[in-house]
């Protein structure tokens, strides 16, 4: 009998294995049959860019999906630091030479999360035909049950009230995954997600090429350990903005309370616009446009550590396994070599789901673990809390940037930027995804 695949999380992981399932060399009898439920009523719009780097290039071609993805691409040409008055104080990404464009700020690809999620949601539902996979929206789990040794999980949909079992359920449902709750317990995945101290706010807003909107993503920080960022969106005409400051939890828990399930955006907008409002440069735009926008999005900036990403016949993938952060700009590039490599162990050991789980695991932990490593105190060093402090960090990158030290740092900071050789499983190579 072929596996039942319940699929938790509609953004990047969980599509993505929902498409790679489908081109992974299983038997005609073999083939999975694919469910995938996403709480959203939709494919979720919002999210801040996303990096696809190294490894992630081939992946996309691997799914057919590599011009598409480059023709949605924001746009974004390098970094420009800027002072309050709006002035440009220092710039890269702009050189011509291969080595520094490598190794950039800005990835080999930079596009909005949503559109990507977009992309990839659409792709599964073309790679064979539109009744491959089954997407529920608009509902989600509320438990998962399964007795130990038992080759079967039985899980209850919260809205529809229904009861289904399936042969493999895999949590691709982020940082902050019920399915990681529900399967490890609330004290377990408390010690598994790590945060940072970060916090972040993320929107669209018109573009304002007045304003200095340019297809530089413009960053200012400021005294308080807080950093602004205006970033180009060029496929809508508009523009993207980054919100994100360092909060002590003691003393100030309201950010971290405001990460949790439940919050109102109205409370999370109002947290940050009482946060931004002496900031100065664009702030006061800023505030303006947020408050207006439909598509803000906040969080915390965090990391999951787990010994093990399966339990039985539960499994994690992506950020509810291994959350690198924002920082590691290697989150949407892990997702799909996670979505890639489960495929190709579950059709490596179509009948041995245990071993094809520890398969994926192995596969995935070195690269993992070189994302997982930032730069030491680069979170404090970046975002000082001292107007002192602001001025020594500015300093300091124009004589990284103008010394082209910055290169080797970028090429030293611990991600996995190179497109290392992929494990052949014999995928079929799909139809071109046309936008």
């Amino acid at each position: 009998m072929p596996l039942s695949i319940l699929i938790v999380g509609c953004s990047i992981a969980g599509p993505a294995l929902a498409g790679f399932l489908q081109l992974a060399p299983f038997a005609d009898d073999e083939r999975p049959r694919i469910t995938v439920v996403e709480r959203s009523p939709a494919v979720r719009p919002q999210g801040q860019n996303v990096d696809i780097r190294g490894v992630g290039v081939p992946l996309l071609e691997k799914l057919g999906i590599l011009e598409a993805v480059k023709a949605s691409t924001t746009g974004e040409a390098g970094v420009q630091w800027v002072t309050a008055d709006n002035r440009v104080w220092c710039e890269f990404g702009s050189a011509s030479d291969s080595e520094t464009q490598r190794h950039n700020p800005t990835s080999d690809i930079e596009i909005l999360r949503g559109r990507m999620a977009q992309i990839l949601y659409r792709r599964s539902l073309s790679v064979t035909d539109e009744h491959a996979v089954e997407y529920i929206f608009g509902d989600y789990l509320d438990d998962i049950q399964q007795e130990e040794g038992d080759d079967k999980v039985t899980v209850h949909f919260a809205k529809s009230g229904e009861h289904r079992t399936f042969d493999l359920v895999v949590g691709a449902d982020g940082l902050q995954s019920t399915t990681r709750s529900m399967i490890w317990g609330r004290e377990c995945d408390s010690s598994a997600v790590r945060p940072l101290g970060m916090y972040a706010a993320f929107f669209s807003m018109p573009r304002d090429a007045g304003q200095g909107d340019n297809e530089y993503r413009q960053s200012f920080h400021t005294h308080g350990r807080r950093m602004m960022s205006i970033r180009p969106d060029q496929q809508n005409g508009r523009s993207t903005a980054l919100l994100t400051v360092m909060a002590n939890e003691e003393k100030d828990p309201r950010f971290r309370i405001a990460s949790e399930r439940g919050a109102t955006v109205a409370a999370q907008k109002d947290l940050i616009q009482e946060t931004f409002e002496d900031a100065g440069w664009q702030s006061k735009r800023l505030l303006r446009e947020m408050q207006a926008t439909d598509d803000f999005y906040y969080s915390m900036v965090a990391q999951v550590h787990m010994p093990c990403w399966h339990k039985g016949r539960v499994v994690l993938l992506g950020d509810a396994a291994h959350c690198a952060s924002h920082l590691s700009g290697m989150g949407t590039t892990l997702a799909m070599l996670g979505a890639y490599s489960l495929a190709g162990a579950l059709s490596s050991h179509p009948y041995d789901v245990k071993t094809a789980l520890t398969a994926y695991e192995e596969a995935m932990r070195p690269h993992v673990t070189k994302a997982q490593k930032l730069m030491p105190g680069v979170i404090r060093i970046f975002m000082p809390e001292t107007s002192w402090g602001v001025w020594l960090i500015d300093t300091t990158i124009r004589f990284l940037v103008w010394t082209r030290v910055f290169v080797l740092l970028m090429r030293f900071k611990g991600a996995d930027t190179e497109p290392d050789a992929l494990p052949e499983y014999g995928f079929a190579r799909p139809p071109v995804y046309k936008k």
